[in-house]
């Protein structure tokens, strides 16, 4: 199987680039992990909704170009799922035919509504906010924690 993230932005902080670094070469043992960093649109400090929406659609036409497989945009009005559960999805994936499944974390703003839509599988972290760069880690953990469930390791506690 092989796994993309799709991010708008690059990391900034050291200590975020070595978390992501370290689940990627774990997740060399289950998959192959491809990670797309793409560029985030600038916008002004008062940004107005309008060019917040061109903004958006900019960074989904970007998005459009990597996503493939399974798709599975990280938005607030996502599906919560507990780690056994997000195993099984990835499980099913590979049971329905997708060789690929692409999760998709937008920039600040969110995603435009055009790549929410194009989700097999809407998918949030949690009710509360963080910071893009948090749930990247984030979000790398939880899917070496699901293969690591699938395999019965003892990482899952």
């Amino acid at each position: 199987m092989t796994v993309k993230l799709i991010v708008i932005g690059k990391l900034k902080e050291d200590y975020l680039k070595s978390a992501c670094a370290e689940y990627i070469k774990r997740l060399g043992r289950f998959c192959t992990f491809e990670l797309h960093e793409l560029e985030e649109y600038r916008l002004s400090d008062s940004p107005s909704d309008k060019e917040i929406a061109a903004a958006l659609k900019k960074e989904g036409e970007q998005i459009k170009r990597c996503a493939s497989g399974m798709i599975i945009p990280m938005c607030i009005e996502g599906k919560q799922l507990s780690s056994p559960e997000l195993s099984e999805k990835l499980c099913e994936a590979g049971v329905n035919g997708f060789s690929t499944v692409t999760f998709i974390i937008g920039s600040s703003f969110g995603l435009d509504p055009e790549i929410k839509n194009m989700g097999t599988l809407k998918l949030s972290m949690s009710k509360m906010t963080f910071p893009h760069q948090l749930a990247r880690v984030m979000l790398l953990e939880q899917i070496y924690r699901a293969f690591q469930i699938s395999s019965g390791g003892k990482y899952h506690k």
